[in-house]
């Protein structure tokens, strides 16, 4: 059996989360995702997420590709998620392009196309000006 890791935010959840989440199942047979928890959240974007994490969490359980989910708590931590989860590919999108191959030693991994013309960000900018 393949194990498929991916990780995100998945704040003010769109249709490019579900592409990419959709994909990297696909690529594997079981699928895990992190959901970066509120305080990872603030410190990678400066902001705390719009959603709290254990909806973020609910979310993300509620989808028909995703087999287990978890809190991650530091970027930093990858490769020990990687070998606790027991992950054979880690799966990213390509904004993140080259910044997780250091965890090519615990497993392979790929970087997928985001959806283009969405994104959370782009999405709080448009919902503050209206």
């Amino acid at each position: 059996m393949k194990r498929v890791i991916t990780f995100g935010t998945y704040d003010v959840f769109h249709i490019g989360h579900v592409n990419i989440l959709e994909r990297a199942a696909a690529l594997g047979d079981y699928l895990i995702v992190g959901v970066s928890s509120d305080a990872l959240s603030y410190k990678k974007k400066h902001r705390y997420p719009l959603y709290s994490q254990d909806d973020r969490v609910k979310i993300i359980s509620s989808l028909r590709c995703v087999d287990e989910v978890f809190i991650e708590e530091s970027l930093e931590d990858k490769a020990r998620y990687i070998e606790m989860k027991k992950a054979d590919l880690l799966v990213m999108g390509d904004d993140w392009e080259g910044r997780f191959d250091w965890v090519k030693p615990w497993c392979e991994v790929i970087y997928l196309p985001r959806t283009p013309s969405i994104s959370t960000t782009e999405i709080i900018e448009i919902a503050r000006l209206r």
